[in-house]
C-alpha cells in the first residue's frame, strides 16, 4: 500500500471516530468503544476493498457486510454517511424516535445495510447464509462479517462457523473485533475464549490474526483472504476498545456510556489532535 493511501485510509478512520462522537453527542446515547475499535477496519472496507456502489445500494452484485455486532452503529452509521449512501445530515436523526437511525444497525429505512442485526450471534449466521446463497447462484460477491470477541461467547456463533468450515465458503471474510472487553468486564473475566486461533482453525476456517488498527495489516488480510481459495475466513483484529479517547481506551464502562459535557470536549480534543 502506498503511504498517500495509507494516510488516507487512517484520516478517514479518524474522521469516523469523530462523526460517532458527534452523532452520540446529539443523540445522549450510543455505544462508542467497541464502535471506536472498529474504525480502521471500516475504513479499509468501505473505502479500499469492498465492491460497492452508494448511488445503487441495492446493487445485485455488490459486497455484502454484516454488523454481527449490531450495536456498534457508531461505526457503521457514520462510514455509510461518508461514503455517500446518505447525507451526514441524517446522523443527527440517531435514536430520535422520528428518524430511521436505530441504536442497532436496521436494513429495512437505512440505505447500505444489508443485515437487521442486534441480537448478538444471529448476524454471523446470516452472513453464512449470504455467503452459500451466493455459491448457489454464482453470484461473485464476498460476504464480510463483523464479530465482536465478546459476542462469540454464543453458541449460534459457532454453529455457522462449523458450516462455513465445512462448506469451504470462501467468499466469507469474518472479522473479529478483537479488543478484549466487554460490557461487564474483560473477556478473559467474563469467559475466557481461549485461543482463539487454533478454535478457529479447528473449524476449517483460514485464520490470521493482526493489528486491527494497522490499515495496511487489515488491507494485507483481506488480500490475502481472497487469495485462498475453498475455506472460509477468519481475520482476528486485535484491538483497543475506545481506541483514540485517552479515558475511554481498555475500559467496559465505555462499552454503552454516553459521556457528560465535559468528558465530550477531552474526546472532541484529543482525536481533533490525531487527526
Amino acid at each position: 500500500m502506498e503511504t498517500q493511501r495509507q494516510k488516507y485510509l487512517e484520516d478517514k478512520a479518524w474522521k469516523i471516530r469523530k462523526t460517532g462522537l458527534e452523532m452520540v453527542k446529539e443523540a445522549r446515547s450510543g455505544h462508542i468503544g467497541g464502535a471506536f475499535s472498529l474504525a480502521e477496519i471500516m475504513a479499509v472496507l468501505y473505502f479500499e476493498k469492498m465492491k460497492i456502489d452508494p448511488e445503487n445500494p441495492q446493487w445485485s452484485e455488490r459486497d455484502r457486510l454484516v454488523l454481527s455486532k449490531g450495536h456498534a452503529t457508531v461505526a457503521l452509521y457514520p462510514t455509510l454517511a461518508l461514503r455517500g449512501f446518505f447525507p451526514a445530515k441524517r446522523l443527527k436523526t440517531f435514536r430520535k424516535i422520528d428518524g430511521s437511525l436505530s441504536g442497532h444497525a436496521e436494513m429495512r429505512n437505512v440505505e447500505g445495510v444489508d443485515m437487521s442485526t442486534g441480537s448478538l450471534g444471529q448476524g454471523f449466521s446470516a452472513a453464512v447464509g449470504m455467503a452459500r446463497a451466493a455459491k448457489m447462484t454464482g453470484n461473485g460477491c464476498t460476504v464480510y462479517a463483523i464479530l465482536g470477541d465478546g459476542e462469540i461467547q454464543e453458541g449460534q456463533i459457532w454453529e455457522a462457523m462449523m458450516y462455513a468450515g465445512a462448506h469451504g465458503l470462501d467468499n466469507l471474510v469474518a472479522i473479529l473485533d478483537c479488543n478484549k472487553v466487554q460490557l461487564d468486564g474483560t473477556v478473559k473475566e467474563v469467559l475466557d475464549t481461549g485461543d482463539l486461533k487454533a478454535k478457529f482453525e479447528s473449524f476449517g476456517m483460514h485464520t490470521q490474526r493482526i493489528d486491527g488498527h494497522s490499515v495496511r495489516e487489515i488491507a494485507q488480510a483481506i488480500d490475502a483472504a481472497k487469495e485462498t481459495r475453498q475455506k472460509a475466513h477468519m481475520v482476528i483484529a486485535d484491538t483497543i476498545k475506545g481506541k483514540g479517547v485517552s479515558f475511554m481506551e481498555g475500559k467496559n464502562q465505555w462499552h454503552g456510556k454516553t459521556p457528560s459535557d465535559e468528558e465530550f470536549e477531552q474526546a472532541f480534543a484529543e482525536l481533533e489532535a490525531r487527526s
